[in-house]
């Protein structure tokens, strides 16, 4: 039985729909006196026939096979093609509304309490017609259940498909997000961390024959700030493999690396006083990234727009819920500086104030120098948006 089921299904539709009719008119055929052949095959192929395109218009072959059972029934001749109806019946609930299984039923269930008036034996009406009450049914509901299970697949695929294409349109968020964070980051390290060596190396440029000590220094502070420069994009980038081990060897720069970044802004000509008031170590590790990036990329834009002899001071407030960062330094202000429109600083830092719910601000100081200013809130929505 498996092999022929497997077998008919491999079919086309349209031949498998044609089995049906060709062994009822085989049966009659075989079966039917030659006087009756006829009249009996006329009424077998009205019948059988429709079923043969009941996929593509159930309800007119449902119609096309009631009235030729009617016809039959008016002609007083019962045929073992009578079960097209209920082939009928069935293709016609399952590929129709309710309204319309509704009334082919009924059409049905009239033509079976008809067929038990006229051609059921006598004192024996109730048996013949409960048993066709019961196919009817039978048949009405097999069809409503294939078209409900077609129509509960149908939405199942549909939100498969939503989902998916959901799924793909946050992946493609997550992709441009995790672009946008590393070109900040990518921006933040290889900004300052080149501006610092250009400072050091115009400082050993100029100190190596006056004092070829001081040079050698200014040589050496350079390839540290190169191979801090490889560390932190190893570190940047490495979060994205599972196979770099740098990122758990040096976990990412935070409030308590700030006076290395001054050291370091001292060592090329900046100087740089750090104020840190209350606890960071209660700090998230990506609040605290943050304001090292926000400090780190203001005195890279002080360093770079700003005379020798300049001096900028950065102050930290930490609490509970939240972190205020401060940056000002006393040199000339330049009305481009670190606000052009092809750069990327400025706009970098508000992003990454805005991922904390603070406002960045950054302009030329009331008495002189220029200042940034935000607060990151650290609370929860907050840490969402982060």
């Amino acid at each position: 039985m498996r092999a022929a089921r497997r077998w008919g299904l491999r079919l086309p539709p349209t031949v498998r729909d044609s089995l049906l009719p060709a062994l009822l008119l085989l049966n009659i055929m075989t079966t039917r006196p030659p006087h009756e052949l006829p009249v009996a095959g006329t009424l077998t192929a009205a019948l059988a026939l429709p079923l043969v395109w009941r996929r593509r218009a159930p309800l007119t072959v449902f119609g096309a096979v009631a009235a030729a059972a009617f016809v039959q029934w008016l002609m007083d001749m019962p045929l073992p093609a009578d079960i097209a109806l209920l082939m009928a019946l069935y293709t016609a609930a399952a590929n129709s509304g309710r309204r319309g299984a509704l009334v082919a039923g009924a059409v049905v269930e009239g033509g079976a309490l008809l067929a038990c008036l006229r051609w059921a034996t006598e004192g024996a009406f109730l048996a013949p017609f409960v048993a066709l009450t019961a196919t009817v049914v039978a048949a009405a509901v097999l069809g409503v259940n294939v078209r409900t299970t077609r129509a509960y697949l149908a939405a199942l695929e549909e939100r498969a498909a939503r989902l998916e294409q959901q799924q793909d349109q946050q992946a493609r968020l997550a992709v441009a997000e995790e672009r946008t964070r590393i070109t900040r980051e990518m921006h933040d390290i290889v900004t300052h961390n080149l501006s610092v060596m250009v400072a050091l190396t115009d400082a050993a440029v100029y100190a190596q024959h006056r004092s070829p000590d001081k040079a050698t220094t200014h040589m050496l502070q350079v390839s540290e700030t190169g191979r801090q420069a490889l560390t932190d994009m190893r570190r940047s980038l490495g979060v994205l493999r599972t196979d770099e081990p740098d990122a758990e060897r040096h976990p990412m720069p935070g409030i308590a690396q700030l006076g290395a970044l001054a050291d370091q802004m001292c060592a090329a000509g900046l100087p740089t006083h750090v104020e840190v008031q209350g606890g960071h170590t209660p700090i998230p590790a990506t609040a605290q990234l943050t304001v090292y990036r926000l400090v780190q990329e203001a005195l890279t834009n002080t360093l770079k727009h700003t005379p020798t002899g300049t001096h900028a001071k950065v102050r930290i407030q930490c609490s509970t819920e939240t972190v205020t960062v401060d940056v000002a330094d006393n040199g000339p202000h330049l009305p481009h500086t670190g606000s052009t429109p092809s750069g990327h600083g400025i706009p970098g830092m508000r992003e990454r104030s805005a991922a904390y719910g603070g406002k960045l601000r950054a302009g030329p100081l009331p008495g002189g120098g220029w200042g940034v200013h935000t607060r990151l809130f650290l609370g929860s929505g907050g840490a969402a948006s982060a």
